[in-house]
């Protein structure tokens, strides 16, 4: 069993029961992901990813692009319940990466810590980003990068950012040592309590994106 698929595993094995604007959910609190190397190729080989999709959105997201049209011609659909525009999400932050990536590149420095902060309060926004912090930092010549999620859809939200993550690790001139998530809330929602349950067994499942 990968990583992230223990993950899911504590979550219904271990999580408690809460009910939210969205629907009822089993989570965990505070929970902490480390993924090397062979975790990520065993993640990515052994879980479905919509990989071109998600390097599309990242792309679009690094070039502050605000229409969900523009998503929605790359096949990224799950966008269209914000509107046609995104407000204060991803873009406006991600847009700020490309300078940063450049700047670590050029400085390589071990003594510094590189952060790029995603939201902020009191703004008009129509999805605050669940990915709040990506911080990186360079030990031995290796690349380590640090993540904080606020909420984390287990299913569909988390699997996508690890393969966000590993794409901008990629765009940095050092071998990568780790990328770790810290969780503040990991959930499953109720109706993908069984194909979770599917998944661990070893079945193909699709899964359910829950918005308003």
């Amino acid at each position: 069993m990968n990583k992230y698929h223990g993950m899911l595993s504590k979550i219904i094995t271990k999580g408690k029961n809460q009910s939210n604007k969205k629907g009822s959910i089993t989570y965990l609190l505070n929970q902490t992901l480390e993924l090397k190397p062979l975790d990520l190729l065993n993640l990515f080989e052994g879980h479905s990813v919509a990989k071109k999709k998600l390097k599309d959105e990242l792309g679009l997201f690094m070039a502050g692009e605000r229409s969900t049209e523009a998503y929605r011609d790359i096949g990224v659909t799950w966008w269209d319940y914000c509107g046609p525009i995104l407000v204060n999400s991803y873009p406006t932050y991600f847009e700020q990466l490309p300078k940063l990536l450049e700047k670590i590149n050029k400085e390589k420095r071990t003594s510094k810590n590189y952060v790029l902060f995603l939201g902020s309060n009191n703004t008009e926004s129509n999805q605050q980003p669940c990915l709040s912090l990506i911080q990186f930092q360079i030990e031995n010549g290796k690349l380590i990068i640090s993540a904080y999620q606020r909420s984390s859809d287990a299913n569909l939200g988390l699997p996508s950012d690890i393969y966000h993550l590993y794409l901008i690790s990629k765009q940095i001139a050092l071998p990568l040592k780790s990328i770790t998530l810290f969780l503040g809330n990991v959930h499953v929602y109720e109706n993908n309590i069984e194909g979770t349950k599917g998944l661990l067994g070893g079945e193909e499942v699709k899964f359910t994106l829950n918005v308003v």
